[in-house]
């Protein structure tokens, strides 16, 4: 059982450059009379743009998108039809036959759109856990839909979510279906809708879930180690590419470890691997990922990311970003993916071990859970949860000018709800960074900096699968006490050197503090001191004035707030009209 690569290939518009955004499809519903340039197909009320629709055997049903499944052969013999059918065809063949319960029987990340020429009615659904993206926004009488934010680019205004901007200086992404974007959202994972005749924009409606619910708790760790690892063998040869090479991101952390063993161990062609370090005078994790690839007899890589790199490659990176992204690791994303690129087409990566089976970044967020609210005397579980995010939360009353504080200062979080469920802590964050950082950071970095590089990235562990099973685990067999992702660990166990099981995780660190004090202190004040910042409307530059200078911080996390703010900065400079 394998991926559809092919198919999915068919489906992307690959760049020649690889310093250009790709293009890629996207459709209008609605009123379409006026619209004449560069159609691809067009039925009343509805036009496709930049790629050809796939038919239904009757006709009547046409569906486009970037769609890729892991469990076609058990569609195929659900139809009772040959292999020959490309994947998107074979959805067409599932709506013809069930309609909108099709989105129940994918298995895989997809984002589509199914057009009915019968009753006039348009579709378009997400995969469950978010692993392709699908906005829209409307222009007068039209709705405009498409997997890349900055196809739309030409159908709003420039005007910013003043909510948005303020959980993007929270947490370093967008959550929900929010975008910075004052008139596009984005459908959220798990979730479809339905437009009919009457030309407005209905509710999205969920056709799932993540929801934690433990089975066999009385059973001991090793029964969920094994059953874990089961599903792993299970799961991994599907994602590995026929009869070519694969490659696979390796920090030398467990999550990226165990990806590349379970592919080495079950690919007869050659594994690639790819390392990062920022120089020898900065730490690294080369002792690692170099122990795991010669474990594992990989074809290693290692790429060298200077901060010249880092800056220069910013602009490019945050244009094949969607939303912004304020995490320093995109552009080694984007360097990363450009190298494998060389040797491989489709790229692997441990990204989902931290959320599913909780890693060490839910640390922070547990302590803040119990001692965020001590100085006031009065626990608050939203505050304690975004100052666990290290960002800005702290400083958005002095960062934002007044007006801009005053507009937004008592709107709700996202997050509210699912923080203040009766599930226990761990399983509230676990739930929360499956739906949000999952699918509005992780994963939308991951598809979008490999396909900037004309690769496909692929995230094992983010599996529907995994995660399902994930939220079937106890939480004493994730992160209990000192002891992270226990269950993890148990499950691939035979497969990776002791030192990878029993080393602490601190994830890879890019050196943006270092950096902006030594090196790109004049560059960050040209940039965002600028009375012509497209930042200045909204931000107080005295205070970034004072980050710049290395003061106003108790914590002295100057590095990654300035990050934060340039990476912005260049958003809106590379994504405005």
């Amino acid at each position: 059982m394998k991926f559809s690569f092919l198919s999915l290939n068919k489906q992307l518009s690959i760049p020649t450059n690889k310093n250009l955004v790709a293009p890629n499809w996207h459709i209008a519903w609605g009123k379409i009379d006026q619209i004449k340039a560069d159609i691809s197909w067009s039925d009343r009320h509805f036009l496709i743009h930049q790629v050809q629709p796939i038919f239904s055997s009757n006709e009547r049903f046409v569906v486009v998108g970037d769609i890729c499944l892991t469990n076609l052969p058990q569609l195929q013999k659900l139809l009772d039809i040959s292999t020959s059918l490309t994947v998107t065809q074979i959805v067409a063949e599932l709506w013809q036959s069930y309609g909108k319960k099709t989105f129940l029987l994918l298995e895989g990340i997809f984002a589509l759109a199914v057009w009915d020429r019968e009753e006039k009615e348009l579709w378009i659904g997400r995969d469950r856990v978010g692993g392709r993206t699908l906005y829209y926004t409307t222009t007068d009488s039209t709705i405009w839909i498409s997997p890349r934010l900055k196809i739309l680019s030409s159908y709003h205004s420039n005007e910013l979510d003043l909510i948005a901007l303020r959980d993007y200086l929270c947490c370093a992404f967008v959550p929900g279906e929010r975008t910075l974007w004052q008139e596009v959202k984005e459908l959220r994972p798990g979730s479809f809708i339905h437009f009919t005749n009457d030309l407005k924009i209905p509710s999205p409606m969920s056709y799932w879930q993540p929801q934690a619910q433990v089975k066999d708790a009385d059973q001991a760790l090793e029964y969920h180690g094994q059953k874990l690892r089961s599903l792993l063998d299970k799961i991994i040869p599907e994602y590995l590419p026929n009869n070519q090479p694969v490659g696979a991101y390796l920090s030398g952390g467990l999550d990226s470890s165990c990806i590349v063993a379970l592919a080495a161990k079950n690919h007869d062609y050659p594994v690639h691997t790819y390392s990062i370090h920022f120089g020898a005078e900065l730490p690294n994790e080369l002792e690692f990922s170099s122990l795991v690839a010669e474990h594992c007899q990989t074809q290693h890589h290692i790429l060298e990311i200077t901060p010249d790199d880092m800056w220069n490659k910013l602009p490019i990176t945050m244009a094949n970003l969607d939303d912004p992204i304020g995490d320093p690791l995109t552009v080694p994303n984007y360097l990363l993916g450009n190298l494998a690129a060389e040797n491989v087409g489709v790229i692997l990566n441990g990204e989902g071990g931290d959320p599913c089976f909780g890693g060490p970044k839910n640390k922070p967020m547990l302590l803040n859970n119990i001692y965020g609210g001590l100085q006031s005397g009065k626990p608050d579980i939203v505050s304690s949860y975004l100052s666990s995010f290290h960002k800005c939360f702290a400083d958005l009353s002095k960062l934002l000018k007044p007006e801009i504080w005053q507009a937004i200062k008592t709107e709700s979080y996202i997050f509210e709800s699912d923080l203040n469920s009766d599930a226990d802590y761990l399983k509230r964050l676990m739930l929360l960074n499956i739906k949000f950082k999952g699918a509005d950071h992780i994963l939308t970095k991951v598809n979008n900096m490999t396909r900037a590089a004309s690769l496909i990235g692929l995230s094992p562990l983010f599996d529907q699968r995994i995660v399902e099973l994930s939220l079937e685990i106890p939480s004493e067999y994730k992160l209990s006490g000192a002891d992270e992702k226990a269950v993890l660990k148990r499950a691939v166990a035979d497969l990776l050197p002791e030192r990878i099981l029993t080393r602490p995780k601190s994830g890879m660190m890019v050196p943006v503090n270092f950096w902006f004090k030594q090196i790109w202190q004049r560059r960050t004040r040209n940039l965002l001191l600028s009375k012509n910042a497209a930042i200045a409307p909204y931000f107080n530059q005295d205070l970034i004035k004072d980050w710049l200078n290395y003061r106003g911080d108790t914590w002295k996390r100057y590095g990654i707030k300035l990050w934060l703010l340039v990476s912005l900065e260049i958003w809106l400079q590379v994504n405005q009209k």
